[in-house]
């Protein structure tokens, strides 16, 4: 503002009171609102000058920036990778390559994924990682069969040809080939005289359901009993039992193990679940779970607190982690939750199979995770399981290799979370699997 301004606008203000129709004594004479006017007509003229001085001196300055920025280098395309195509039998998850991304990779069913399962774009414009790829499944490579029983590979399985004496899936039985509780073939239940009558001078002799004629047809003929649990053990032959097979004279039974009832088909198999019935079959505190042909009591338990990261059971079969100190980045590193799940499996479970699924639930007041990665983490599996992504937000637990029971796996499954591209949280789950001695 020019000097002089704030009278001049003083006066103006006493100019405009003074204009009214009685106006009062104190006001200005007529020369000296003539004045006033033209120092507010020199006031306006000078603002006038000074805001259209500094609108040309900003248009200038941005004349000057926009032909300088005219001259720079043309912008360079942001950074990306190499397009990534799905593995040979596989899947790909993921069709963005700029810097930071990832993709995501997954094999059809029969066949394991032979490398990383997720990779992601660098600023150099290189993968993390060799793309990788899907391989068979080999059936027999474990060697599945028992007792001398040789293995032929099938679509997705396998096939055991037992020798002599041998019947079952793996082989893994004896074939019933004699009378049952000390029984011999002379044992009378197991040999009798046929049934024989005179016709036209001839003498026909025959046997009972469940026995043949061997020897003479004639009087010294004898019925013997038929082994069907032999005859049918026989490779190429329909199995007579789901388990054991038993001899009878004329006949056979089927027998089940310890923990099994027989169904009323009288050849099948079905556990018995011990932890159904009316009395508790573990101690106080303990849960039970059913297992093929027995059951287990457990009581898993949280993690022992240390470094500022301690765990509180929150139900039977999960705990988590308690809030973390604002600077403990080692504490939120840790896992958020561990939950602890138990599966009962039949021995020479055909494979692939899915056996569990791990999911994202976020809470309604938290953002979603936009990115999760899998892998397992701990456990004694001995590369019998595999985790992969089924779907961009699901992991599966899936089982690659046959196995042989009783025994007893443990697998440790992790999922991370990530929110644009930033480390959130982790999730363990502990999976026990009891593997039964049988294959039903």
């Amino acid at each position: 503002m020019v000097p002089g301004a704030p009278r001049a606008l003083f006066l103006l203000l006493l100019l405009l009171a003074c204009a009214a129709p009685r106006a009062s004594q104190n006001c200005l004479s007529k020369q000296q609102l003539l004045t006033t006017v033209r120092q507010l007509q020199q006031l306006l003229k000078g603002q006038e000058a000074r805001f259209a001085e500094a609108m040309r001196s900003a248009r200038s300055r941005l004349a000057a920036l926009q032909s300088s920025v005219g001259r720079l280098a043309p912008d360079a395309p942001p950074a990306s990778c190499p397009p990534l195509q799905a593995p040979l039998d596989g899947r790909k998850f993921g069709s963005k390559y700029l810097v930071d991304h990832e993709v995501h990779f997954a094999c059809n069913p029969g066949f394991r994924l032979v490398g990383p399962g997720s990779v992601t774009c660098l600023p150099n414009g290189t993968w993390t990682a060799e793309q990788p790829g899907c391989r068979e499944i080999s059936e027999c490579a474990s060697q599945p069969c028992q007792h001398g029983g040789t293995c032929v590979e099938g679509v997705n399985q396998f096939r055991c040809l037992c020798p002599p004496g041998r019947t079952g899936a793996r082989c893994q039985h004896q074939a019933q080939t004699a009378a049952p509780e000390g029984g011999v073939a002379g044992d009378s239940a197991f040999s009798r005289a046929p049934r024989c009558a005179q016709v036209e001078r001839a003498q026909h002799c025959s046997c009972e359901a469940g026995f043949h004629l061997s020897g003479a047809a004639a009087g010294d003929g004898l019925c013997q009993d038929v082994n069907e649990c032999e005859l049918y053990g026989q490779e190429g032959r329909p199995r007579l039992c789901m388990h054991a097979c038993v001899n009878t004279p004329g006949s056979y039974r089927c027998s089940c193990p310890s923990g099994y009832q027989t169904l009323a088909d009288g050849k099948s198999c079905e556990d018995v679940d011990e932890c159904a019935g009316p009395q508790h079959v573990c101690p106080r505190g303990t849960t039970c779970i059913n297992t093929g042909g027995g059951f287990q009591c457990v009581s898993p338990e949280c993690p022992e607190g240390s470094n500022n990261v301690s765990y509180v059971k929150t139900s039977p079969f999960q705990c988590e982690r308690n809030p973390c100190p604002m600077d403990s980045r080692p504490c939120r590193s840790m896992p958020k939750t561990i939950s602890f799940h138990y599966l009962s499996l039949p021995s020479n479970l055909k494979t692939p199979i899915t056996l569990f699924r791990m999911a994202t639930a976020s809470a309604p007041s938290r953002s979603a995770p936009n990115s999760l990665r899998f892998g397992i983490v701990g456990g004694n599996s001995r590369g019998h399981f595999v985790m992969q992504r089924s779907d961009r937000q699901t992991g599966e637990l899936i089982l690659v290799q046959t196995l042989e029971g009783p025994q007893t796996l443990e697998v440790d499954v992790d999922m991370s979370e990530y929110l644009d591209r930033s480390f959130q949280a982790n999730h363990v789950s502990k999976v026990t699997i009891f593997v039964s001695p049988y294959d039903f």
